[in-house]
C-alpha cells in the first residue's frame, strides 16, 4: 500500500515540474502545501476511509480525489503526464541539493543542457557564470553538490534499505528453505549507510540465477565466487558462494571490517582453518567474550573481549525520555498536548519540547511572546498529564557569530537549552570551531545540536575539530547530541568513543517534526551501539528524577 511518505513525495516532485515549466503558481503552492501537511500527519492516510480525506486541514477536495486516485490506480496521472515529457536528465538534476526548478529551467532552457554530467562538464568550464543570476558562488555550489551526489549514488540510508533487506532475507529463506541463506556485511553491521546487501549461501549456480530472473536483476559481475547483481533503484546485491561446512567461518569475515578481520585473525589463525559451527564457537574456543557484528567495526573491542570487560550496550527500552522534538509551535506537524499524550501513552517518563527559536523564521521559530505562551500550555499539560513531565526547552540557533538567538534573560526561563547550527553551513574548520566553542561556552548551552550540520548523502556538514570540540564539551559539562534521524546520526558513531572517554554524556534525541519521528530513536541506538555506548552515557536514558538531578546540576 502506497505510504504517507510516497504521497508527499508524489505532490512535491508535481509542485517542483510544474515550477520547472512555469505553470499555475496557485497550483504549485496548492501541491507544495499538501506535501508539507502529508509528510507531518500523525496516521498514514491509507487507513482512512476516503471521505474522511477531505475534511483534513491543507488538502481539500481537489487534492483529496489525487490522493484517492494513487490509492485506486496506484498511479498519479497529472504527475505522470509530467514526468513523461520531462528528460530523465532533467529529472534527476533535481535530486541535487541546491538545484531548484527556476535554475534547473535556466539550465535546460539557456544552457540547453540535459543531464548531470553535461552540467559538471559546464561548471567545469566555467559556463554557468556567462549566464545571469549563475556567478562563481552559485556555480561553485552547483559543482561541489554534484560531485558530492555522484559519488553517493547507489548508497543507501540504513532506515531506507532496512525493510527491503529483511523482505528479501525472509524470501530467501522461505523460497529456499533447502539452502542457506545469511545476511551478512555492512548491513549486519548496522553501518549508517548500505553500500552493498551482501548473503552468503551453499546454493548452486542455478538457484541464484532463478532468484536473478524471478526479481528483475541486472547481472553486473560474476565470478567462481560470487555474483554481483543490481535492481532497478542501483542497489548493489552480493551472493557470496561458500560450502557448506565453511559457511560459518566465512559468515564470520564478512561480519567484520577488514582490519578487524585481519587482526582477529593475526590473533587466532586457527578461525581461518577450523571450521566451526556457529559465530559463538569462534569466541568460545579462543576463551573470549562474543563480540556482536555491529562492534566489529573497531579492533580495539577484540582485546577488550579478551578481558572480559565489553559493555552492556544501550538498547532502545533504555530510552526514558524524548528528548528534542519540535511541536505545532514552531514546524512540527502536532499539536503540543496530542505529542505529550503520545509520548506518555508510549511508556517515556518525560518530554523535552524544543521548538525552533527566532532565528529560524523559515520554521516559524518562537518570538519571545510566544516562549511566554508555549510556557503557560506547558505549566497546564503538566498540571494534567502528571507525573509524567514536559521540560520548557529551545533549539537555539547558534548565530554565525556563536551567541544563540536570545538574551540571558529568555534563555535562563528554560529548563534545557539545546545550541545547533542551521544557517550560514558553509563555514572552514577554524570558523566553524570558533562559532561552536563559544556557543559551547555559554552557560546556558545543555547539549549541543547535531554537531556537524551533515545530512547523509546529501551534505556533507562543515569541518571541525573533534578533539577539541569534544574537550570543549568536556569543560563545560555539555551533552552531545546522537541526532537520531536517520539522515542525520550526528555526532558520527567513530568518535563517541572519544567523547565518552572524556565523560561526556551522549543525547539521543530523535529532532522529532511528527509522531512517527519519535521512533527514530531506535536508528540512533543502533549508531550509539557501534560506539559501545551504555544506558549509564546516555542522557535520555536517565529516568525523570535523575534527570531532574541533572537539570539542577550543571556539573553532571
Amino acid at each position: 500500500m502506497i505510504t504517507n511518505k510516497q504521497i508527499a513525495a508524489n505532490f512535491k516532485l508535481l509542485s517542483q515540474l510544474m515550477e520547472l515549466y512555469g505553470d499555475d503558481s496557485f497550483k504549485i503552492k496548492s501541491y507544495s502545501n499538501a506535501s508539507r501537511v502529508i509528510e507531518k500527519l500523525p496516521v498514514e492516510l491509507s487507513s482512512l476511509p476516503h471521505e474522511k480525506l477531505f475534511e483534513i486541514a491543507g488538502i481539500g477536495k481537489a487534492i483529496g480525489n489525487k490522493i484517492a486516485e494513487q490509492f485506486e490506480t496506484g498511479s498519479f496521472r497529472v504527475l505522470n503526464d509530467y514526468v513523461s515529457k520531462t528528460p530523465a536528465g532533467i529529472l534527476e538534476m533535481m535530486r541535487i541539493k541546491g538545484l531548484g526548478p527556476k535554475k534547473i529551467a535556466a539550465i535546460w532552457n539557456d544552457l540547453e543542457i540535459e543531464n548531470v554530467g553535461e552540467l559538471l562538464y559546464a561548471c567545469n568550464e566555467n559556463r554557468l557564470m556567462l549566464y545571469k543570476g549563475f556567478g562563481e558562488k552559485t556555480q561553485n555550489n552547483i559543482r561541489e553538490a554534484i560531485e558530492f551526489y555522484l559519488s553517493n549514488r547507489g548508497s543507501f540510508l540504513y532506515a531506507e534499505i532496512e525493510h527491503y533487506a529483511l523482505s528479501f532475507d525472509k524470501y530467501l529463506k522461505e523460497s529456499f528453505a533447502g539452502y542457506t541463506f545469511l545476511l551478512t556485511g555492512e548491513f549486519h553491521r548496522n553501518a549508517i549507510t548500505i553500500d552493498l546487501l551482501e548473503w552468503i549461501t551453499d546454493a548452486p549456480e542455478y538457484i541464484i540465477n532463478e532468484i536473478v530472473h524471478g526479481n528483475e536483476f541486472i547481472i553486473h559481475e560474476k565470478n567462481n565466487d560470487f555474483i554481483h547483481i543490481k535492481n532497478a533503484a542501483n542497489l548493489s546485491i552480493h551472493f557470496i558462494y561458500s560450502a557448506n561446512e565453511n559457511i560459518i567461518n566465512n559468515y564470520f569475515k564478512h561480519n567484520c571490517s577488514n582490519a578487524f578481520y585481519e587482526l582477529f585473525i593475526d590473533k587466532f589463525p586457527s578461525v581461518a582453518t577450523k571450521h566451526f559451527a556457529t559465530e559463538e564457537n569462534i569466541f568460545n574456543e579462543n576463551h573470549m567474550q562474543f563480540i556482536p557484528a555491529y562492534l566489529r567495526e573497531d579492533e580495539k573491542w577484540i582485546g577488550i573481549a579478551q578481558k572480559n570487560e565489553l559493555p552492556e550496550v544501550i538498547e532502545t527500552k533504555d530510552i526514558k525520555g524524548i528528548i528534542h522534538t519540535h511541536s505545532k509551535w514552531s514546524d512540527g506537524g502536532s499539536p503540543l498536548r496530542e505529542l505529550a499524550q503520545y509520548i506518555k501513552d508510549k511508556g517515556f517518563e518525560y518530554l523535552v519540547i524544543s521548538d525552533h527559536s527566532q532565528t529560524a523564521v523559515y520554521a516559524n521559530g518562537l518570538t519571545i511572546e510566544r516562549i511566554i505562551e508555549q510556557h503557560r500550555e506547558i505549566d497546564e499539560l503538566n498540571k494534567a498529564l502528571a507525573p509524567f513531565k514536559i521540560f520548557k526547552s529551545i533549539e537555539s540557533d547558534i548565530l554565525p557569530d556563536g551567541r544563540l538567538d536570545y538574551s540571558d534573560d529568555v534563555l535562563k526561563t528554560f529548563d534545557l537549552v539545546i545550541a545547533s547550527v542551521h544557517s550560514v553551513l558553509r563555514m572552514n574548520e577554524e570558523k566553524a570551531m570558533q562559532r561552536l566553542i563559544k556557543a559551547i561556552e555559554n552557560p546556558y548551552t545543555r547539549i549541543l545540536g547535531h554537531p556537524t550540520g551533515r545530512l547523509l548523502l546529501s551534505r556533507p556538514g562543515y569541518p571541525v575539530d573533534y578533539k577539541k570540540l569534544i574537550d570543549a564539551c568536556a569543560a563545560n559539562h555539555v551533552a552531545i547530541e546522537l541526532n537520531a534521524n536517520p539522515r542525520r546520526l550526528d555526532i558520527d558513531w567513530h568518535w563517541i568513543g572519544y567523547a565518552l572517554e572524556k565523560d561526556v554524556l551522549i543525547s539521543i534525541n530523535p529532532d522529532a517534526h511528527s509522531l512517527n519521528g519519535i521512533h527514530d530513536i531506535r536508528f540512533g541506538v543502533l549508531a550509539a551501539q557501534k560506539a559501545g555506548v551504555t544506558l549509564h552515557n546516555n542522557l535520555s536514558s536517565l529516568n525523570l528524577s535523575a534527570f531532574e538531578l541533572f537539570l539542577a546540576n550543571k556539573t553532571h
